[in-house]
């Protein structure tokens, strides 16, 4: 079997880009005849079609991408095969999809968005995200590389560290879980809460509304926000640095970082929905808050980066859910459950470690894409 990927090549720390190298790495592992090429790389893509002549084209992105993904390789008559993630709706591109002979997705809840907006669905099946699980491990504290981590943050070593990751804090339910720790403020162990996001202008405004919500609830001499540039050599300190990851996503198609965590030993709430109800196991691996809130949306508006003109406007028959609210009540008492009991954050961390290295290790997923082409086209 010969696989070009396209991804975001050479791969930046984002998730879209991790996703892609992890199975590249996995599939070239398993002795698989692999290259990597940029998604968007029109002339490089077509070198790679001719010279290398792979049997199929494995291209990491959301519906939007579809034009990268699979119309290109389909013009050069390679068979394309999409592994795609979800924006909450799915305006284009139904009739490409719906012919391709196998569609991958990251979790249950993207298929069935796919399907609600259209697609049959008989073609789609899911592909975990992989997981680098031998640099996510279980370290200690002591470790001068997570100490550092701390102490560069502010934390003092009888604090607790509470973290949520994203490109912002908002989208990852940083504003319920500010919330819930003003709700545990004077019964709780000294912590701060962490907030990493990804420095940019709509990031760096949206920090400023946190921030002001984190000083109206009495809390933000405990909250700490930092915006720096990093790479995945220090995304596994970061999270080894912490107690407790906290996510109750609003939209989340699977929830990479909340695996990393639990790939470093860390419980994890989150919410009972979309993605991480396959990634975490509640009670066990993590915390799912209940749903709260669904954001329903009757129109919206579209453009060439889905394949429409500008300003494309789309009325829904019935109104759509694009994103949840998790349960603030819930959030509180679980956090409060592990800052109050150390064996609990340790077992579930154990749990947690253990299923990431069963489920989600990029070798596994890279396994499993193996024998669902053998299985779906016949490529051997």
């Amino acid at each position: 079997m010969k696989v070009l990927v396209l991804f975001d090549y050479p791969a930046s720390p984002g998730g879209l880009a991790t996703q892609g190298a992890l199975l590249y790495r996995g599939l070239c592992e398993m002795g698989v005849e692999t290259y990597a090429v940029n998604f968007e790389s029109a002339q490089e893509k077509e070198w790679y079609y001719r010279w290398f002549k792979p049997d199929v084209v494995l291209g990491v992105g959301y519906w939007g991408h579809t034009p990268h993904l699979v119309l290109h390789p389909q013009t050069f008559g390679i068979t394309a095969i999409p592994w795609l993630v979800a924006d909450g709706y799915i305006a284009n591109y139904h009739e490409i999809l719906n012919n391709l002979p196998l569609i991958l997705v990251t979790s249950r809840w993207v298929k069935d968005i796919y399907i609600r907006d259209g697609l049959e669905g008989e073609n789609i099946e899911v592909l975990p995200v992989g997981c680098d699980t031998d640099a996510f491990c279980p370290r200690d504290r002591d470790d001068p590389k997570v100490s550092s981590v701390r102490e560069s943050l502010g934390l003092k070593p009888d604090e607790l560290m509470v973290l949520t990751v994203g490109g912002d804090a908002t989208s990852k339910g940083a504003q319920e879980v500010m919330q819930a720790l003003a709700i545990n403020d004077h019964k709780a162990p000294p912590y701060k809460y962490v907030c990493k996001v990804w420095p940019q202008p709509r990031t760096e405004a949206q920090n400023a509304i946190d921030m002001q919500l984190a000083g109206q609830l009495g809390i933000d001499k405990k909250v700490v926000y930092t915006s720096n540039v990093i790479s995945r050599n220090f995304m596994p300190y970061l999270l080894a640095a912490c107690d407790i990851y906290t996510a109750p996503s609003r939209l989340e198609g699977f929830g990479m970082i909340q695996v990393e965590a639990n790939a470093c030993a860390k419980p994890v709430v989150s919410i009972k929905a979309m993605g991480p109800l396959d990634t975490m196991v509640h009670g066990q691996t993590a915390f799912l808050a209940q749903i709260a809130q669904e954001i329903r949306l009757r129109e919206t508006i579209v453009g060439d980066e889905s394949g429409f003109e500008p300003r494309h406007r789309v009325v829904f028959k019935r109104p759509r859910i694009v994103d949840y609210r998790a349960s603030v009540h819930d959030i509180a008492n679980y956090i409060m459950d592990l800052m109050e009991n150390e064996e609990l954050r340790k077992k579930m961390g154990q749990a947690g470690r253990k299923r990431a290295v069963e489920l989600f290790d990029y070798r596994v997923v890279a396994k499993k894409f193996v024998k669902m082409v053998q299985d779906k086209l016949g490529i051997s």
